[in-house]
């Protein structure tokens, strides 16, 4: 008995039709009568249409079928359709090769964009605009050092790397940038604990009497005993 594996057959071209609908197609193109094979080929829509009931609220839903028919013959089928007939070359078309950047980024917890607006602020002829500019971007420089950092960096340290992105084109304002402070709030370390001690007194003023403690361990008085007038065994009296 020869066994039929899947792994020994073709291809399927589309796999959620099934190896039955790409037999029905295989079939089709045996059939010489070009009308019948016209017929049988609507036939296949048909059931393919059936199979794929998410298709139907698409606009082109009969032209996906019929595209998805002469998929599956491997464009080898001949039969009248009523749209234009496919071509492998439409279908596999290579996408276009996306172009990366491969600029070094010389001070990446800045980023690049920073480094380019010094470098486009040389070309400005506004004082009044650089100076705001600057002032601006120094702000965000010194929140995103403290980011990478973890603490506020000089503002010498800013100053001089403004100078080193923009090429020495630009005129500082250094005192305004030295007295620079960041809106970035920096994150408190663990709260400090309130104190255990208490408060000592003031002069003049009686200090505060402490409350008596009482020892968890005091001994129990002893149960008195009392004994029964008729007979001579002991009984507890346990109300006192």
């Amino acid at each position: 008995m020869k066994k039929n594996y899947n792994n020994t057959r073709r291809k399927l071209y589309l796999p959620e039709y099934g190896r039955h609908i790409h037999e029905m197609v295989d079939q089709l193109m045996s059939i010489e009568d070009r009308e019948e094979r016209n017929r049988q080929a609507r036939a296949v829509i048909a059931v393919m249409g059936n199979l794929q009931p998410l298709l139907r609220d698409t606009a082109d839903f009969t032209h996906k079928l019929w595209d998805h028919l002469f998929i599956m013959s491997d464009f080898q089928l001949d039969v009248d359709s009523p749209y234009a007939r496919p071509s492998r070359q439409d279908l596999m078309v290579t996408p276009r090769k996306m172009q990366y950047s491969q600029e070094r980024i010389e001070f990446k917890h800045y980023g690049k964009y920073v480094a380019r607006m010094f470098r486009k602020l040389t070309e400005e002829q506004n004082k009044v605009a650089v100076d705001n500019t600057v002032d601006a971007l120094a702000r965000y420089m010194r929140s995103k050092s403290f980011e990478y950092n973890q603490e506020h960096p000089n503002n010498e340290v800013i100053i001089k790397d403004i100078k080193q992105m923009s090429e020495n084109g630009i005129e500082l304002d250094e005192v305004a940038l030295n007295n620079l402070r960041s809106d970035y709030k920096q994150h408190l370390s663990a709260r400090t604990q309130k104190s255990t001690q208490r408060p000592q007194a003031k002069p003049g003023q009686k200090p505060m009497q402490q409350k008596p403690q009482f020892a968890a361990n005091k001994a129990r008085p002893a149960a008195r005993v009392q004994k029964n007038s008729n007979d001579n065994t002991p009984r507890y009296n346990s109300q006192k």
